[in-house]
């Protein structure tokens, strides 16, 4: 084992490099603000370039998971989401809403039946309860919470973390988030060893700035989800498919969105039996052609597959149900699609045709003809490519996730999170740049160039022109296929 002379002597330019990254983290939680444009533009820019240089000279390319290399990657990705610890998140003010549910459920109160606007005029006993309300914002607090229930169980134990403010609870859903990517980074890691991948794919999501400032930074818990989707492709290619049910059930119950998901899974098990596909990858050959009695067998497997996910969801659930329950969850859903408005690309050009027509804006039929062609276009994934290994399976999850996002009328920049992290086990890296340029979302909201604060959509226009340029190249120029 080297020591850490022979480590700085020979990985010096490397450690260089993490050292001035940590200088413009540190700089970017405690000392930047959402406001700084300029500022926001530098340090993002330069964490790229410098996130670049750590994984060339570390021998990212070359080195083994045992690997001096491979560990200083590592201890950085560990170190620059410690650093923002004790940093109040500067890009986003979702966490309040956070906090506010968990210490809903810690007062006795169901968070799907109240909304912080009633709460607020009649309890008092929720801890920092007028800080909380006032940093939500307005549009938070007039609506109920759409948060899962395992996502409100982190709220939960992010409160319990000792000191009763809102800087512990940060501090301690932080580490619940750091806790989720590490995981990542273990089971990302073995499974690109198990698909016989080059294992340093991982560090294009664990290194990449952007999930750093996102997800740990901002608190976003996509982070977690990503952590019990990437646990669940895992334990389905090693066949234990039972398990990974539960275990997507659970990235579900983080986030809704792998629920959209659930029908790609056909193929993986009608193609051919489990035990067939087991046996293939220990003998190293090819799958073998389905027949009548393994798609029968397959198909009694999927269906157990979806039973599992959906009983463990339920499990999820029960404690917080009634009838009110529901009508406010699915009201809530629906916003996202009928009301709210930020980062589309298609739906502005869309809208833009509603207004040319008609002269006002048309979401309410858009918001409703979108999704559909997205369920269309999950449904055409899900029968036409045959979905049997976990490289095609994430290409066509990736490509699904992307159109849904394209066709979307609200695209915060933490959803993306999912696309970098499912890249790394395809040919496509068109998700690497869109989490470069997604800083631009941010600078459109502030309303640069507009004296009421809105969009700017040129800068609407300039992100969605790169990530379709780097879209059409990799999807339809060069045509490459899944691995």
């Amino acid at each position: 084992m080297l020591g850490l002379s022979n480590i700085y002597k020979h990985k010096k330019t490397t450690l260089l490099f993490i050292a001035l990254s940590c200088l413009l983290y540190v700089w970017f939680a405690y000392f930047t603000q959402r406001t700084d444009t300029l500022q926001l533009i530098l340090l993002y820019g330069c964490l790229f370039v410098l996130g670049y240089q750590i994984l060339k000279t570390s021998g990212f390319h070359s080195s083994t998971s045992l690997s001096t290399g491979f560990r200083i990657l590592v201890i950085a990705s560990v170190l620059f989401r410690l650093l923002f610890l004790f940093a109040t998140p500067n890009l986003s003010q979702d966490f309040y809403r956070f906090i506010w549910d968990g210490h809903m459920l810690l007062e006795g109160f169901n968070p799907y039946l109240y909304t912080p606007n009633y709460v607020i005029n009649w309890n008092t006993s929720i801890p920092l309860a007028q800080d909380l309300y006032n940093g939500m914002g307005a549009l938070s607090a007039s609506h109920y919470t759409n948060y899962p229930p395992l996502n409100q169980l982190c709220f939960v134990l992010g409160n319990l973390f000792p000191g009763n403010s809102i800087l512990s609870s940060v501090i301690g859903m932080r580490l619940l988030i750091i806790a989720a990517d590490i995981g990542t980074l273990y089971f990302g890691k073995k499974l690109l060893e198990a698909l016989k991948l080059p294992s340093n794919r991982i560090f294009w999501y664990i290194l990449n700035p952007f999930i750093i400032i996102e997800l740990t930074g901002n608190l976003h818990f996509e982070g977690v989800m990503i952590f019990f989707l990437v646990w669940s492709l895992y334990l389905l290619h090693k066949g234990y498919w039972k398990c990974a049910a539960v275990v997507f059930a659970c990235s579900v119950s983080v986030k809704l969105i792998p629920l959209m998901f659930l029908s790609l899974f056909f193929w993986w098990f009608t193609s051919t039996s489990l035990n067939d596909k087991k046996n293939s990858q220990q003998k190293k050959i090819s799958y073998a052609e389905p027949n009548g009695l393994s798609t029968f067998a397959g198909i009694k497997k999927l269906t157990v597959f979806y039973t599992i996910v959906g009983i463990t969801l339920i499990a999820f659930f029960i404690p917080f149900f009634s009838m009110e329950f529901v009508n406010n969850y699915s009201k809530t859903v629906g916003l996202w699609f009928n009301n709210f408005e930020f980062n589309a690309s298609i739906y502005y050009i869309l809208r833009a045709i509603g207004y040319a027509i008609t002269g006002y804006n048309e979401i309410g039929i858009i918001g409703k003809i979108l999704p559909l062609i997205s369920v269309l276009v999950i449904l055409g994934f899900s029968v036409l490519k045959k979905n049997n290994s976990i490289p095609k399976l994430s290409t066509s999850v990736l490509m699904v996730f992307t159109i849904y996002l394209f066709l979307s009328t609200t695209v915060h920049p933490w959803y993306i999170a999912t696309l970098v992290m499912l890249c790394i086990f395809t040919n496509y890296r068109y998700p690497l740049i869109w989490s470069v340029v997604i800083l631009l979302s941010y600078l459109s909201y502030l309303g640069i160039g507009t004296a009421d604060k809105s969009e700017n959509l040129w800068i609407v226009a300039l992100e969605y022109l790169i990530v379709f340029s780097a879209f059409a190249w990799e999807v339809v120029l060069k045509k490459r296929l899944p691995i």
